[in-house]
């Protein structure tokens, strides 16, 4: 199964894309965002794609050679988007498109992101990085595991998860620990989801800092975007999207951006049939209206 883009048709409706303009793609993923900006900016339009995922880097070296210098890659996190825009001597950019789902390449890999694979308990999108859902697990503290299945998975059973997972230690791979959490959940509950997804989805934002970087990210995107310039976000679970939405709100009364969507753009019934994973995704897009006052 290949990977498909959410949402790609309504985001470039929105974005625009046009020629000697500068795009950036916070989240490379599968390419399939960027490739549309390339496509619709020809032939002068450039792309800058963000991945922390040097594999994402790696399939984007393919794309790179039909574009050439159009595209410009880069493996580090989205939070460091200043940095190298001034490396690249780049002071505004036209518009910015943050795609925040887990891409099916990682999830159909051997790094523990999904329950349906049987892997290490890994999670990392960035391999350099020595946090792993893993050291999380076996050794955590049973109030800090609890703490952070609540806070980052929304999850009402943490302390019944948690103890168990302390109990169960040392616990090595995707399906011991998927199979432990749907046993501590009680079984008479009602869920429309795996039992085990709120628990990985928490892991996975911890190892990561996902949240963290999504507000800084998102702030420095709003900085270093052009008056007239649109910033777009897709989120995929009420954390991320209410960090999107308290921050165009907060940009929107200090008269920054001015709000595309009021409410969140959904995929249509066909794209959800096609695309399961298109299911829980929101599109939130701002237009920046004036630049920021400087302090002093």
């Amino acid at each position: 199964m290949k990977h498909k883009s959410v949402l790609a048709r309504e985001l470039m409706t929105i974005i625009q894309p046009q020629k000697d303009r500068v795009y950036v793609d916070m989240t490379l993923g599968a390419s399939g965002h960027t490739k549309k900006l390339l496509e619709l900016s020809h032939p002068t339009g450039v792309v800058i794609a963000f991945d922390k995922d040097k594999e994402a880097i790696k399939n984007g070296e393919k794309l790179k050679e039909q574009y050439g210098d159009r595209l410009i890659l880069v493996n580090d996190d989205y939070a460091n988007l200043e940095e190298h825009l001034d490396r690249l001597g780049i002071d505004l950019v036209d518009g910015i498109i943050f795609d925040l789902g887990v891409s099916l390449d990682q999830l159909k890999s051997d790094r523990g992101f999904s329950f349906s694979i049987d892997a290490p308990l890994d999670m990392r999108m960035d391999q350099s990085k020595p946090l792993t859902a893993e050291r999380i697990v076996n050794h955590w503290d049973m109030e800090e595991i609890e703490r952070i299945l609540r806070l980052y998975g929304e999850e009402r059973f943490a302390k019944r998860i948690a103890k168990a997972i302390v109990k169960q230690r040392p616990i090595k791979s995707t399906k011991e620990l998927a199979d432990l959490v749907e046993q501590a959940v009680p079984r008479n509950v009602s869920l429309k989801i795996h039992p085990a997804t709120r628990t990985f989805q928490a892991l996975r934002i911890v190892v990561n800092d996902e949240l963290e970087s999504l507000q800084i990210g998102l702030k420095a995107a709003i900085k270093r975007l052009r008056v007239g310039g649109t910033v777009c976000v897709i989120s995929f679970h009420s954390l991320e999207d209410r960090i999107v939405k308290q921050t165009f709100r907060e940009y929107k009364q200090k008269g920054i951006l001015r709000l595309i969507n009021k409410k969140p753009i959904r995929p249509s019934e066909d794209e959800v049939r096609s695309n399961k994973h298109a299911r829980s995704a929101k599109l939130r897009c701002a237009l920046k209206i004036e630049t920021e006052v400087k302090d002093g």
